[in-house]
């Protein structure tokens, strides 16, 4: 196995993090707190480490496989978090929770055990802005931009990430990440000017348009979304984190191509529009039929919230704008549910995501005509293509490992402590990569801080298999991938 080229590859993104810690630094320096040395040194060490394997790992490159792609995929998530993880430490956070928030900020999670972010230098407010954007599609991006110049497989690896063997849309590695990129820089950039025109400050706009393109959540604020009630925002946010659902290659085509076909021809957009509208839809009747006293001014409100809410939810971005853990049990199931289901593939979201959700209900409606027809020829179509057994196979393996690792996860949560609802939602909020789970623990009211370590290192775990979408590092993990 071609080590060197990979610790090469980690060197490079290393010192690109280091870099980015530079505008937090600034920020604080300009607002004149003590604590602005911080990310200048944390910025330094992370520069010196990453040119230090980019200097190791110098010398001619030999072409590397599909092994070595595999375990750089899993390098870059376990070894950026923790330079990620610097500045929080220096900030007097634990071990346990500094990786916890940075594995939450890379993996777009948004699960956070800060609290008094009101009053926190704003460098570290926009530093977790930083690496929710940078882990959106930011390092797969450059993932692709830089590694075919190494001759490690950039295309390959940004397929390992997110299971999506739909294809490429232009000819060239490098093109593609060139539109991606761009792509992605653009929308947030407009996403921040509509966030300042709702009556955010610059500073806010900022921050919360990189979170929620990447479909993170952080915000700069203890409430949330909540802060910003009053003003048009809310309505800012649910159109942009709808579009950080959609697959980012035909926002690419859209956009930069001027070709819209793409998008009205893929099934996935629909059923992520038609679920959101669903599920909305149900909360706002339940409202109006059960709920008395009414939680919602009048209907128009009431599914303004909702909408909000369950794409927050549904693409993994974690934002909250009310305490939707209180709206009723009918209400929580509704939520839980979402928070599996995720956005489309190729996206900023994470979650079981549209394509396999489509799938496995046209493959369960096959095999249960085949019961009733054993010689019955049923084929599984879709987006206009007849699926091969490859194809379905992986798609119930994934569904398998999500939910075996959910289950677990579920079950050690439950079993150091935690009660039922903060143990499943706790799970599935992570596995899911969403953030906020439900109850007065870690509900949208809540945060992660009161969790045990042990807790914390299972959603961090979690956290981490969700965003590499679990095949990845149970391959690695088996003895064949070693024994070559």
């Amino acid at each position: 196995m071609q080590v060197r080229p990979l610790f090469l590859a980690i060197g490079l993104m290393t010192v690109l993090l280091g870099v980015a810690m530079l505008p937090c630094a600034l920020i604080d320096w300009a607002d004149k707190r003590p604590e602005a040395h911080v990310f200048a040194v944390s910025a330094f060490g992370s520069v010196f480490f990453g040119t230090s394997l980019w200097v190791l790992s110098r010398g001619e490159v030999e072409r590397t496989g599909q092994r070595e792609g595999f375990l750089l995929t899993v390098l870059v998530w376990t070894i950026l978090p923790l330079v990620a993880a610097i500045p929080f430490l220096a900030f007097g956070l634990s071990f346990t929770d500094a990786v916890f928030e940075s594995v939450s900020g890379l993996t777009t999670t948004g699960a956070t055990i800060l609290t008094g972010l009101d009053s926190m230098p704003r460098g570290l407010l926009l530093w977790r802005s930083i690496i929710q954007w940078f882990g959106g599609i930011g390092i797969i991006v450059t993932a692709i931009a830089i590694l075919p110049q190494l001759r490690v497989g950039g295309m390959q690896l940004f397929q390992l990430e997110n299971s999506d063997r739909s294809g490429k849309f232009l000819p060239r590695v490098t093109d593609i990440a060139t539109y991606l990129g761009l792509t992605y820089l653009i929308i947030s950039c407009m996403c921040a000017l509509f966030y300042y025109l709702s009556g955010m400050t610059w500073f806010d706009a900022i921050c919360h348009a990189m979170t929620t393109m990447s479909a993170g959540g952080y915000s700069t604020h203890d409430q949330s979304f909540g802060y910003f009630n009053d003003s048009p925002a809310p309505y800012v946010a649910t159109v942009f984190m709808f579009i950080a659902g959609l697959p980012f290659s035909l926002l690419a085509m859209l956009l930069l191509q001027g070709r819209l076909m793409p998008m009205l021809s893929d099934p996935q957009p629909r059923v992520y529009a038609a679920i959101a509208l669903f599920f909305s839809f149900v909360i706002v009747a339940y409202h109006e039929a059960v709920v008395d006293p009414p939680i919602f001014d009048h209907i128009f409100h009431g599914f303004k919230e909702a909408l909000f809410n369950i794409i927050s939810v549904m693409t993994g971005t974690g934002y909250a704008s009310a305490p939707y853990d209180t709206w009723g049990q009918p209400v929580m199931a509704v939520f839980l549910g979402a928070t599996f289901v995720g956005g489309c593939a190729g996206s900023a979201a994470c979650g079981i995501k549209m394509f396999r959700l489509e799938i496995s209900a046209k493959a369960l409606v096959a095999y249960s005509q085949r019961m009733v027809q054993p010689h019955r020829k049923v084929p599984i179509r879709y987006g206009g293509k007849t699926l091969d057994e490859d194809t379905l196979q992986s798609v119930m393996v994934f569904v398998f490992l999500y939910l075996t690792t959910f289950l677990v996860a579920a079950a050690l949560l439950a079993l150091d402590g935690a009660d039922a609802l903060t143990a499943i939602s706790g799970a599935a909020t992570s596995v899911s990569n969403v953030g906020p789970g439900l109850g007065p623990t870690i509900g949208p009211s809540g945060t992660f801080q009161p969790l045990p370590d042990f807790s914390t290192w299972v959603c961090t775990i979690a956290m981490l298999l969700g965003r590499l979408e679990f095949v990845v590092v149970f391959v690695v993990l088996t003895r064949r991938f070693w024994r070559g």
